[in-house]
């Protein structure tokens, strides 16, 4: 298969770095931000998609870039709809893992989606990483379990028994249908600017989402202006900050790169997750140590992509 288009030009160099951190920090207050939440998982995830929905789509119809659309073929669209479909179970099955199991199981488990996007990646993309990208993702990979492993071990207060066991596998389900979502996302990015694609995916992704609440009676509204707050705050940082940013990237740098830089979400909510005193789960020096080897691998792998970009 053919390679995709390179970045277009020197200055897109010069902002993957700052997109890609400003997403990492965007997403990172996710974890913390549902946990200080009290109402059920699908009216978080309705209504911050349907927040973000209504800011993208306002930029996509004001650029014009809507008109876009026009250019898509039937296996372009089916593809933005299975994006839409992937990130709206993933942040189904997240938002659920969140109340079952600590932050940083949560966040960490959620995050070895690299495994996936790497491999499919190679398979449906013909993008195979390079040896240092694959060293790279291993020693992430390996800074998470490191994490995961401090915190099985009291480095943060977390559920106990069969509800822990049940958070961590749908936070794993989360990792699988988010790293779909970002090699999908790859693909159709190529064809869309980011505001066209974004709107197009999160509208699908909200649509499904209403749907099923609507379905089992979820309540969506009314909602409390704390919960409101709540969700505004879900929709600008992890979403319009994290996800776009992300979405974003995925027309310059390859989906593995992407994946595996959203490894530095453990660590910043980990710390947040702490530091907010009603949650107050204080990371021990295992979680601190295995995000640091978190860091050292997302640094290697997105330098070595930007050296081959260049």
């Amino acid at each position: 298969m053919a390679e995709l288009p390179p970045t277009a030009s020197g200055e897109t160099h010069a902002l993957i770095p700052l997109a890609l951190t400003a997403a990492v920090l965007g997403i990172s207050i996710s974890g913390p931000l549902v946990r200080l939440s009290h109402a059920e998982p699908l009216a978080i995830a309705v209504w911050r998609m349907g927040l973000t929905l209504a800011v993208v789509g306002t930029v996509a119809v004001a650029t014009g870039t809507w008109k876009q659309y026009r250019g898509l073929s039937r296996p372009d669209l089916l593809a933005a709809f299975g994006a839409g479909a992937f990130l709206a179970m993933h942040l189904w099955s997240w938002i659920v893992s969140i109340g079952m199991t600590s932050v940083a199981a949560s966040v960490v488990l959620v995050n070895v989606h690299p495994i996936v996007v790497a491999l499919g990646s190679a398979i449906w993309l013909g993008e195979k990483p390079t040896r240092t990208q694959i060293i790279g993702i291993a020693i992430a990979l390996g800074g998470a379990v490191l994490l995961a492993f401090g915190d099985a071990h009291g480095g943060a207060s977390s559920a106990g028994g069969a509800r822990a066991l049940e958070g961590d596998a749908l936070a794993v389900f989360g990792a699988i249908t988010v790293a779909l979502y970002l090699l999908l996302g790859r693909r159709l990015r190529q064809k869309l600017d980011v505001w066209p694609y974004v709107t197009l995916v999160y509208g699908v992704c909200f649509s499904l989402l209403l749907v099923v609440a609507l379905v089992q009676g979820v309540t969506i509204a009314p909602q409390p202006p704390r919960e409101l707050m709540l969700f505004a705050a879900m929709a600008i940082g992890p979403t319009i900050l994290g996800h776009t940013a992300y979405n974003w990237a995925l027309r310059h740098v390859r989906a593995y790169v992407v994946s595996v830089t959203v490894l530095g979400e453990p660590v910043g909510a980990t710390l947040l997750a702490a530091m907010i005193p009603s949650i107050a789960e204080v990371p021990g020096v295992l979680t601190l140590a295995g995000g640091a080897i978190i860091l050292a691998g997302i640094l290697l792998t997105a330098n070595r992509e930007q050296r081959a970009l260049s």
